[in-house]
């Protein structure tokens, strides 16, 4: 079926290859593992055959308000990548207060890396002003030179300074994940959900359809999701929504792989054949693989 997962953790137990970062302990890795062999017992059956992976915190430093500076590690994500080229691109963290990031990202291209991620606690400012320090305007600024993306993680109340970034650098693709994280809280908010529509009409925003283990009901199908899904397709339209499982979090604690792809694949009936073929792969293919 050649699907696309846009959003996927892996890491490993052989923390003497590949040490923690600093804050992070090997009991705080849950599950202890999640390799791509053990990745591809799921992925494959669905019918999923290429994957962005992202870089695990694990890898960095636990908490980066406090932790700028510190190695940015991510050498296991690199080396999957080199190790299953016609499988797996990458979504990188680096340090947008290190001393060259424009330059790091560059150099990261050249190893299958697409985007990068960034979320508040990268920066020192309070979320009104997260986006200020410089490091972040070399970053946008460097994704537009490279199409390479600015990944978000990201809650509604960062939303204001993503709009100010994507108006200053227009050209830079920029990729919200997990939907924003609409219902974590378990209820879908209308103003949150209005709020993350404003920002379709910025061209080169795509958002990730995904992570449904860990909002609203939070319990399969997840159907209870799908006005949200339909709000933001029609918004964004299919070419900029990509599905994402977020393994391995998507199949612990009684989830599984098959009910996140299947809740696109056949359980929303508002979406075309078409809709379903740009979610599943297209969108993914067009941006995070491109010929």
């Amino acid at each position: 079926m050649g699907y696309i997962d846009a959003h996927v953790h892996v890491w490993t137990p052989d923390t003497a290859h590949y040490p923690l970062g600093k804050g992070w302990k090997k009991e705080d890795m849950a599950p202890v593992s999640f390799t791509p062999e053990e990745l591809f017992k799921h992925m494959k059956p669905a019918g999923v055959d290429r994957v962005n992976l992202i870089q695990m915190s694990y890898y960095g430093p636990k908490d980066a308000t406090s932790g700028i500076g510190n190695k940015f590690d991510n050498s296991y994500m690199l080396d999957m990548i080199k190790l299953h080229k016609d499988v797996f691109v990458g979504t990188a963290v680096i340090d947008p207060a290190g001393a060259d990031p424009a330059k790091e990202m560059t150099t990261l291209a050249g190893k299958g890396v697409r985007a990068f991620r960034i979320y508040p606690k990268l920066s020192k400012e309070p979320i009104g002003r997260w986006l200020q320090p410089a490091g972040f305007e070399k970053m946008f600024a460097q994704a537009a030179k490279n199409d390479q993306a600015i990944s978000c993680l990201i809650d509604p109340d960062a939303f204001p300074e993503i709009d100010r970034m994507c108006k200053k650098h227009p050209k830079a693709p920029v990729i919200i994940d997990h939907m924003a994280r609409i219902g974590v809280s378990g209820t879908v908010v209308e103003k949150d959900v209005k709020a993350l529509v404003e920002l379709a009409k910025h061209k080169r925003v795509m958002v990730k359809i995904g992570a449904f283990y860990a909002l609203g009901k939070k319990k399969a199908p997840y159907t209870d999701l799908g006005d949200l899904i339909q709000t933001l397709v029609k918004a964004f339209g299919p070419e900029r929504c990509m599905w994402e499982s977020d393994c391995p979090f998507q199949v612990v604690e009684g989830h599984r792989y098959a009910d996140s792809i299947g809740l696109i694949e056949t359980k929303l009936k508002f979406l075309t054949a078409g809709d379903r073929e740009w979610l599943l792969r297209k969108t993914a293919e067009k941006f995070l693989f491109p010929a």
